[in-house]
């Protein structure tokens, strides 16, 4: 893990980039991977001040490097989603007045109430998911208001937990910050509010009213609203960077601070996703961004407020069988090369003769299942495959499962939708048309190295212009295209729809008789 930088121009060229990496750049802190993993292998954590001392370390790196401070206009920033700071009473007036002369980290060594922040990798919270979720009338109503079903990592979880825990620690915090709002308050030299789209990701925020839900607050902890403080657009633009920046790095006193967000919201402002797109990362796992008009919140997957139109939203659906399930087949059934596996995939009829597979190495998120499951034309169940047909059936299979669950989250494929693909599998055409023909969609093919740092740029560029309407398509027009890589073959639609219905009916019976069966050797 690690923190980094990105700056462009006018003409959107990156003329800056940096890091600092959290294990190797700040050893004192003894983290591995940037995290804490406790003892009970559920709860992990980081540092709060690693995070600070690590800003103070790349704005250092860039003063030296001789980066013109004075020429930003304004910035932006994405932090991991679901994380949480507390600051402790009084921290406001030392974080306002914290000297040029110090290291922010040095001001800040005693503001925080708690010293190693939850993150998104934490899992220790199940039992406040449940209160939670019976508090609200159940996980789908709790969907409904917030936009998922309750999750161990979600931020209202976690203050719940460390109020159940620790009341004392929760009532002597006077702010709680998300990591993307926490960042922003570094900059601001005040805290900063919590924006739409990163708010969405708590468990906590009304996702079509855009307020906190009284309901939701009551439930994780006693005076939780004046924690949070007011939740604003996530265009808005917060105030002028604080007086600390200008006197000890040279920023301009009219440098504006943009309203920072998670890193899968920026991401999707990196990729400039427009209405009707997808953006597929293939990469360990699978990861899907949409945006959608009208969603209908499941009890899988994410809505979140779009990041950059809040009158939309976006959804995230993340599948854990994605390039390790690939790898697996491709050792089996293509003696682990990828041209014999993109040979065997050209080698048979799309649609795969009516045979249908589900490939789940480990338990899946959606659906909840596991094992290798695989289907004639009959819907009947067969213990083995041609490796040909293993190959087909299982990337027909993993992309009749993204479309069927994205569908169910109220996405639709319009005729102007885009698939852009990302990820290690994206270099392969082969997959990528098998991709096109499932969502009978164009896909083209991104660099997104730094997806959600650059989008964190673009915000930052469109914060400025936002309130007079203009939209970060127009914003970004200057930006690389994506570049069209396969279309759809010819009544691809025609030949799926069916397949698609019985994949989605077929699921059903994976989810509830999970006897399986093995792979192919």
């Amino acid at each position: 893990m690690q923190l980094k930088v990105i700056a462009v121009d006018e003409q959107l060229k990156v003329i800056y980039e940096d890091n600092v990496h959290f294990d190797k750049d700040l050893p004192e802190f003894k983290t591995q991977g940037g995290v804490y993993i406790h003892s009970d292998r559920l709860t992990v954590t980081s540092p709060v001040l690693m995070w600070v001392k690590a800003l103070d370390m790349i704005l250092e790196k860039m003063k030296s490097s001789g980066f013109d401070f004075s020429q930003v206009r304004a910035l932006s920033g994405a932090g991991q989603q679901h994380g949480s700071v507390y600051w402790k009473k009084g921290s406001m007036q030392i974080l306002k007045n914290a000297s040029a002369e110090l290291p922010l980290h040095q001001s800040l060594q005693a503001c925080f109430s708690v010293s190693n922040s939850p993150i998104w990798m934490d899992s220790s919270t199940a039992s406040q998911c449940s209160a939670l979720e019976k508090a609200v009338g159940g996980a789908q109503h709790l969907a409904s208001i917030t936009g998922s079903r309750a999750y161990e990592r979600f931020t209202g979880n976690q203050i719940a937990k460390i109020y159940g825990q620790n009341p004392e620690v929760y009532m002597e915090t006077e702010r709680i910050s998300l990591v993307s709002s926490f960042a922003a308050s570094l900059f601001l030299g005040a805290y900063a509010p919590i924006d739409y789209s990163d708010g969405s990701g708590m468990n906590l925020l009304q996702i079509w009213e855009k307020v906190w839900s009284v309901s939701c607050l009551d439930a994780c902890a006693p005076g939780l609203k004046e924690k949070l403080g007011c939740p604003v657009p996530s265009h808005s633009v917060l105030g002028p960077i604080s007086p600390y920046y200008s006197q000890r790095y040279g920023f301009s006193p009219d440098c504006k601070v943009v309203a920072f967000t998670g890193d899968n919201p920026a991401s999707l402002a990196g990729m400039r996703l427009q209405e009707g797109d997808i953006a597929i990362s293939l990469g360990t796992s699978d990861t899907l961004f949409l945006w959608i008009q009208e969603p209908t919140p499941a009890l899988e997957g994410h809505i979140l407020c779009n990041p950059v139109d809040s009158q939309t939203y976006m959804a995230l659906l993340c599948f854990k069988n994605g390039s390790l399930m690939r790898e697996k087949v491709r050792d089996d059934c293509a003696s682990g090369s990828w041209d014999e596996f993109s040979k065997a995939l050209s080698s048979t009829v799309a649609g795969n003769n009516g045979n249908l597979g589900f490939y789940f190495d480990v338990m899946e998120i959606t659906p909840e299942a596991v094992g290798i499951h695989r289907f004639n034309k009959d819907n009947q169940k067969v213990s083995v495959f041609p490796k040909e047909v293993e190959i087909r059936a299982l990337i027909e299979g993993q992309f009749m499962a993204k479309r069927i669950h994205a569908e169910k989250l109220g996405y639709k494929v319009m005729p102007r939708t885009r698939i852009l693909a990302t990820g290690g599998a994206s270099h392969n055409k082969k997959i990528l048309q098998v991709l096109s023909d499932v969502f009978n969609a164009p896909v083209y093919t991104i660099d997104t190295t730094n997806s959600a740092c650059l989008g964190s740029a673009y915000r930052a560029i469109h914060g400025l212009v936002a309130e007079t309407s203009v939209s970060l398509a127009d914003v970004v027009k200057l930006a690389p295209e994506p570049k069209l890589a396969v279309t759809p073959a010819a009544r691809a639609e025609e030949l799926y729809r069916p397949l698609l219905e019985r994949y989605a009916e077929l699921e059903q019976k994976v989810i509830y008789n999970p006897t399986s069966s093995c792979l192919v050797k």
